[in-house]
């Protein structure tokens, strides 16, 4: 069997006084923050579309014609931004035997005691449950998304199939809010993460407490020992 890999080409250790070590290229942050831009415009005009007590929303964008126009445009940015991520991010997503273990002491993870937590590569299991639930639901949201865009696909499917599809679309919604908000409380909660999506890398101390194999297998590669 090929050996299992825990990081990407990209990562490496930029300085050892202090460490610092690289997580995200340039493209890959921007390409997240174009996707987070993203959901916020979808998820502003999509509540203004949800209820009527909510339609003030709307002159956020111009007016109620234009976040009607607004809103597929750009949950159809949002569809290929997040799949330029998933071609970059999908492998080291893959289920790893340390998850398991890392969800069922998933309390030591609240209590911040990851010493008694299994060595984890580039993502934990939360990051990865995100990560498959985002691209679920987006492929979920593009798919029902289409099925309702009368102004470019009227006939594309009967009226009963759009009804369900309106529904689909809107539990969709629900459920990636729901994400999305978990995504970035755990970024604020776990201190030093959200330096990974803004300047690119993180520091040595966070790397060997959060992604211990993660910051073995970029310092293997470079012949450095990551405890010294």
């Amino acid at each position: 069997m090929p050996k299992p890999h825990y990081s990407e080409r990209g990562d490496h250790i930029e300085s050892v006084d202090p460490v610092r070590v690289s997580r995200y290229r340039g493209i890959t942050r921007l390409n997240h923050w174009v996707t987070a831009g993203c959901m916020v415009i979808l998820l502003l005009s999509g509540l203004a579309f949800f209820s009527p007590s909510l339609y003030f929303l709307t002159e956020l964008f111009g007016g109620g014609q234009t976040a009607r126009w607004l809103h597929p445009i750009v949950g159809v940015v949002l569809f290929f931004s997040f799949l330029l991520l998933f071609i970059q991010m999908w492998r080291l997503n893959l289920p790893k035997p340390e998850d398991v273990t890392w969800v069922a002491n998933i309390e030591e993870v609240v209590k911040g005691n990851e010493e008694k937590l299994p060595e984890l590569g580039k993502y934990n299991a939360g990051q990865k449950f995100v990560f498959w639930a985002m691209s679920g639901l987006i492929i979920l949201l593009i798919g029902s998304g289409i099925m309702i865009w009368e102004q470019y696909f009227p006939n594309l499917v009967s009226i009963p199939v759009r009804r369900i599809a309106v529904l689909v679309h809107s539990l969709s919604a629900v459920a990636i809010v729901l994400v999305f908000i978990l995504h970035v409380y755990a970024a604020i909660w776990v201190r030093g993460t959200l330096r990974a999506m803004t300047r690119g890398d993180v520091t040595g101390g966070w790397a060997w407490r959060h992604h211990r194999k993660w910051l073995r297998e970029v310092a293997g590669r470079q012949g450095k020992d990551p405890a010294e």
